[in-house]
Parts: C-alpha cells; structure tokens; sequence
C-alpha cells in the first residue's frame, strides 16, 4: 500500500488533485512502489502564494532571534532523526544508507547554522554629512520566495534553501522533485513540530507546470533553483523578464587533475569517491579523471584495481558503496551515454551499458580509458557512474582540459607540489577548487556556485547567499 502524499498550503494538507500523476517506486526493488500520487496544478500554486502573502508581514515582524530559534529546533529535530529519515532516502532515492544519514545530520546543521545568524546584526549606522541626523540601514526579506529543489540531495539543498530564506523573514512556496514525496514531507513536519506558522512555508509537489508557475509568478518575488542548466538558464532569464531575483546552482563537468607530483593511492581513492559515491549523481561528482602521461599506466592500474572491488546494489547494505540511479529515466540517460561511448570507439575499461544487478537501476561503476578532451564523454553533463580518463601532458595541459567545457562548478588536483597546487587553483575556471581531496564535497560557511554554464546569480551557502534573500533599507533622522 502506498502513502499518501500532500501539498501544504496555508497549514493544511491538502492532496494535489491535477490530471497528471507520478509512480515512486524504490529504484532498488523495482516491483516495490511507494507512493502514487496526483500532481498539483497552477491553481495550487496560486493558493500557496496567496498564502506566502498573506503570511509574510506577520512572518516579517517576527524578530529575527524568534525566527531562528523555529529554524534551529527544525535542525534539532532533523538530526534526532537522521536514522530513520536516512533509511526513507534509501527508500525513495536509492542512495547508500551511510550517506543517506550523513545527509540527514547534515541538512539539520544546516538549518541550526542559518538560525544561528539570526543573532548577528544585520545593519550598520553610518556617519552623516548632514547635522543632527541619525543615518543607519537595515536589510529586509525581499518577500515570498519560490524554491525548486532536485532529487539527488532531497535533504540537505532543500534546507540551504529554506534556512537562509526563514531567518531573513521571507515566506516560501517549494516545489520538491517529484521522486521523493515523503523526505519532503518529513522536512515540513519538522518545521510545523518545531513551530513555524502556517502560510509560511507552502509545499506544492508537481512537475513541469508548478514549477512554471512559480517562475512565472508576478507575487514570487525571487525563486531560487537547483538543477541542469539548460533548465537554469531559462528559469533565469523568465525571472528577470519579469524583474525579479532569480539564483541558479546548475550542473557540472568536474575534473580532478593527478598530477606528476601526487601520491597515487590517494589519487585513487579521491577519484573513486569523487565519480562512484551517490552513483556519480551529484554536480560536483568526478565525471573526468586527467591523468599526466608521466603516471597514466601506473595510475590506471591502481585505479582499475579499486574499481573492480566496489560492492554493487542493495542500498540498505552498510556495506555497499554503489547503489542504483534513482529511476528508469536516469537509468536510460546514463546507460544510453556509455552505449554511445563504446559506439563512437571510446575504449571502455570497466563497466559497461548493462544492467548491474537485476530488479534496480544499478549500473556498474564504468570507466572509459584514453578519452580525448573534445570527445562527448569529457565534455556531456552525464550524472551518473561513469568516468572518462583523459590524458594529459603537464599541468598546463591539464588546466587547458579543465576549462575546455562549458561547465565551471568544480575541478580538483592531487599534488605535493605547492607551487603546482596553488597556480591551478587560481588558474582553472571553477568556483569551487579542492586540492587533494575530491571534487564533490562542500561545507555549509563556504559559498557554494559554479561559473560558467554551471551557476548563475549569488552562490548558494554561506553568509553571501543572505543578499539574494535580501533587502538594503537606508533610513536618514533627523533631530531638530
């Protein structure tokens, strides 16, 4: 039997109601459905606005330090939980259960660490040129805020979105990815256990026409969204039409760069953990592996190595690595992807187009040898399991790699050298670098945003993302 699955809107649930419907299913166990449900309509969506409206003055009014105190025992509450919430993730998703809690745990802080920023002073009392008069600013919420979320990390980018947008006093109405109805329907309860009144945060699932809506939206006056770019961009320019704030995370073509200099088993194991973890579903995941010619046969052998002894499939199994891709869309981009590789004469190491494990969307952590830098396996937003080893002569070449694309989320080296570590890391063209540590990876102070194709607006995390959410007030007194 499968759960049922409501919007909230204005403090009620309500069950969407619109022609078109949604099957989740668990990617692991195919024949195992977990929820059916109706999406929700423009109309829905009107309402939670409505509703974000009618909610935001009192929401606003409230002080800051009582805003973050809700957010911060949505974070508690959250982390209390990881356990369950994790295996409901694993459910939902198909992501390895270790991780699946990290993320938990993790979205939690996130939460208490925007609740935390409540407490600082966000204005600033200036000097005047003029007598007797008193001159200080305020920031203030810019209104209701439409967030888009996407379905690698159900958890963690739905709470960098709504903790920032809470404690700056805004209201939100969110439209989740359709795969995981009831990890978002877990974050609301948090919030609404925790305190947070109604009309404040209004959930909306639905596809393409609720996210249309929110966009499109005159009330909504900034949307913030994560997911591919060519989706990102469009989101981008619509907002801004229509003058209002639009922030995009997008995706990502990330390199990782082994240098002559770097210690091969740590190369290795920041390659494997950077393309394999979360099954090469996320923006930041190695999908390009730049080996220096000088250690390429080495390095290859060890990495080939590590790759043939990676456990594939159940995801509940703490002893997985591998799990599936969350369904049979992603499944037939991935699959379709390594196909086109082999056809197009791409030397394939490891893996291959196949199913991995029967009754899942497994596919097995595939490796592509010699791939040239303009070929479509280094260049294609892939998402999925799928590495491409690209040689290189030297480090310039390997920057020239790097930037050979139209992504700029993330890029890393694995060096001793740190002359070589610091003239990548201010040459490439990402606005994340790691060095020696793998591609995907983030903590919650440090901005968050690629360039290029891969991101546009504020970046997200961080104290900066606290611009795009709101408002400078400059007020000039005067005393007689």
């Amino acid at each position: 039997m499968t759960a049922q699955i409501t919007n909230l809107i204005n403090g009620r649930r309500i069950a969407p109601a619109g022609p078109e419907r949604y099957r989740a299913i668990n990617p692991a166990r195919l024949d195992e459905a977990l929820s059916d449900y109706a999406f929700s309509t423009a109309a829905d969506v009107d309402a939670a606005v409505a509703a974000a409206s009618g909610a935001k003055r009192t929401w606003r009014e409230t002080s800051a330090i009582a805003r973050g105190e809700i957010v911060a025992k949505a974070g508690q509450i959250l982390r209390a939980r990881a356990k369950d919430l994790g295996a409901l993730m694993t459910l939902e998703m198909g992501k390895p259960i270790g991780e699946a809690i990290a993320e938990v745990d993790y979205a939690g802080k996130v939460l208490q660490f925007y609740a935390a920023e409540a407490q600082r002073p966000t204005g600033e009392t200036l000097q005047s040129g003029r007598p007797n008069v008193h001159y200080y600013t305020t920031r203030e919420p810019i209104g209701v805020v439409g967030a888009i979320t996407p379905w690698n990390f159900p958890f963690s980018i739905a709470c960098w979105k709504l903790g920032p947008a809470l404690v700056t006093g805004n209201t939100v109405v969110w439209k989740p990815a359709p795969h995981h109805p009831l990890c978002s329907q877990a974050i609301i309860e948090a919030l609404l256990e925790a305190g947070l009144p109604d009309g404040v945060v209004n959930l909306v699932h639905g596809g393409a026409e609720v996210g249309g809506a929110i966009v499109s939206h005159p009330d909504v006056a900034g949307v913030s969204f994560t997911g591919s770019t060519a989706v990102g961009q469009a989101l981008y320019r619509a907002v801004s039409q229509r003058l209002g704030r639009a922030q995009c995370e997008m995706g990502g073509k990330n390199a990782l760069y082994i240098h002559t200099a770097a210690d091969l088993d740590k190369a290795v194991t920041l390659a494997v953990e950077g393309a394999f973890r979360s099954a090469g579903q996320k923006c930041t995941a190695t999908s390009r592996v730049l080996v220096d010619a000088a250690i390429r046969d080495d390095f290859t052998s060890r990495l080939l190595a590590r790759v043939a002894e990676l456990k594939v499939g159940d995801p509940t199994d703490g002893a997985t690595f591998l799990g599936p891709v969350v369904d049979d869309r992603q499944f037939a981009k991935v699959t379709g992807a390594i196909a086109a590789g082999i056809a197009a004469g791409a030397n394939l190491a490891a893996g291959g187009a196949g199913r991995a494990v029967e009754n899942g969307f497994f596919i097995a952590p595939t490796v592509f040898d010699g791939v040239g830098i303009a070929d479509p396996l280094a260049r294609d937003e892939i998402f999925g399991p799928v590495m491409a080893l690209v040689p290189v002569e030297n480090l310039e070449g390997a920057i020239a790699a790097v930037n050979a694309t139209d992504y700029g989320l993330s890029a890393g080296i694995v060096t001793r050298d740190l002359e070589a570590a610091h003239r990548f890391a201010r040459t490439v063209e990402t606005g994340v670098v790691n060095v020696n540590l793998p591609t995907a990876g983030v903590e919650m102070h440090a901005p968050f945003g690629g360039w290029k194709g891969s991101g546009l607006g504020l970046p997200e995390q961080g104290l900066k993302i606290l611009d795009f959410y709101t408002k400078w007030r400059s007020v000039a007194m005067q005393f007689a």
